[in-house]
């Protein structure tokens, strides 16, 4: 529900800016076949036809599934800037077979004007042959809204097919190399995101490209040597191509099925290698009890009374201290001890003034002590009389 909370109030925001014109668009995607719808900045302007639309027109783009805050799975949008087109792109599923409503609002940020487009995606299967070849190249020189164009596509596959096999090639699907957990390059000049776009055909892979993909080949790669190409790359300088991310599947080679269990009467058959016995014999636990418990209770309690001899029968004793005490240092040591309680003694009967050096404020000339309501804390500790 917190999606749906958020697109309500998107929608209400961009209606309440400026009067909406809704317009309908059909369109065709094939399963398995790259889709590339372009939104362009004239398409949404409704101007009349005499009147010139400024290319400097900021234009942002939001596209949502009729009825839902986001697009569906198989459709993406980008745009690089509001002065650029945007493009939903994307490959369907045999899944999304079907009838698909695409609601786009153009949102003009001069005029705040905002212009809504319904694209009709009737999703269905592609005809002519299958393409059990398929192979997917990393292009390194290129962001994902400069191939979306049909033009850059086009001039792909016609460098392509001199490393193919003669046949006619289909672009399957192109993806932001962002979207494979690429990191967002240096602000350089010259520096791309880079874009996999993947190629089918019906023809089989030449041996180029089998080279490009062999484990040798990216051995070497770990290595940091460059790749083993035995032709010459047609794809550049146009477009940069790393030969260590090609992925070659040839789907014209039925995989193996997986053999599902049969499920029996659960009674194992008779091996003769396995005998299990007949009957348990009868074991009395009472002495493995009785170890168990028995043992380390007579451990503890040994510990226990060498710990007990230790602390109280190996002590030295006073009087065995006193004897092995040289007389001269026991006489000192009795003479100071009484020394002190005799003079504790004095102390506590003796009823004489204080000292005037342990009063808390005194005189030193006149022996005179501040009163008491004088805040000692703000008093000097020496009083000067002049």
């Amino acid at each position: 529900m917190a999606p749906v909370l958020i697109w309500i109030p998107l929608v209400g925001l961009l209606t309440g800016l400026g009067s909406i014109k809704a317009q309908q668009t059909t369109l065709h995607p094939l399963v398995g076949r790259i889709f590339v719808h372009t939104l362009n900045h004239e398409t949404f302007q409704h101007l009349p036809e005499h009147v010139a639309v400024p290319p400097t027109v900021p234009i942002t783009y939001h596209a949502h599934l009729q009825g839902h805050p986001d697009l569906p799975r198989w459709l993406r949008y980008t745009q690089r800037s509001p002065h650029h087109p945007g493009f939903l792109y994307g490959t369907p599923t045999p899944e999304d077979r079907g009838r698909q409503i695409i609601e786009v609002i153009a949102y003009n940020r001069d005029s705040f004007n905002t212009t809504q487009q319904r694209l009709v995606l009737f999703t269905g299967n592609p005809e002519g042959p299958l393409l059990p070849y398929q192979a997917e190249f990393l292009v390194c020189s290129h962001d994902v809204e400069e191939v979306l164009p049909s033009a850059p596509a086009s001039r792909f596959l016609t460098a392509l097919r001199g490393l193919w096999e003669p046949g006619e090639l289909q672009l399957l699907n192109i993806t932001s190399a962002l979207d494979r957990g690429g990191r967002v390059p240096l602000p350089i000049e010259g520096r791309k995101e880079g874009v996999y776009i993947k190629v089918g055909s019906a023809s089989p892979f030449s041996t180029c490209l089998k080279m490009v993909a062999s484990p040798d080949s990216h051995a070497r790669c770990v290595q940091g040597q460059p790749p083993l190409l035995s032709c010459y790359d047609t794809l550049a300088p146009h477009f940069r191509v790393d030969w260590c991310n090609v992925s070659l599947v040839d789907k014209s080679v039925p995989e193996p099925a997986d053999e599902l269990p049969t499920p029996g009467d659960g009674i194992l058959e008779h091996d003769p290698f396995f005998c299990p016995p007949t009957e348990a014999a009868a074991r009395d636990f009472l002495t493995d009890a009785l170890v168990t418990l028995l043992v380390p209770l007579l451990l503890a309690l040994l510990l226990a009374l060498l710990l007990a001899y230790i602390m109280c029968c190996r002590r030295e004793g006073r009087l065995k201290r006193d004897l092995a005490t040289s007389d001269i240092q026991m006489v000192h040591h009795c003479t100071i001890r009484g020394n002190t309680q005799e003079l504790r003694h004095m102390a506590a009967s003796r009823q004489v003034p204080r000292p005037l050096s342990t009063l808390p404020m005194f005189n030193v000339r006149t022996g005179e002590r501040l009163p008491p309501q004088v805040d000692g804390a703000q008093v000097p500790l020496i009083l000067d009389q002049h």
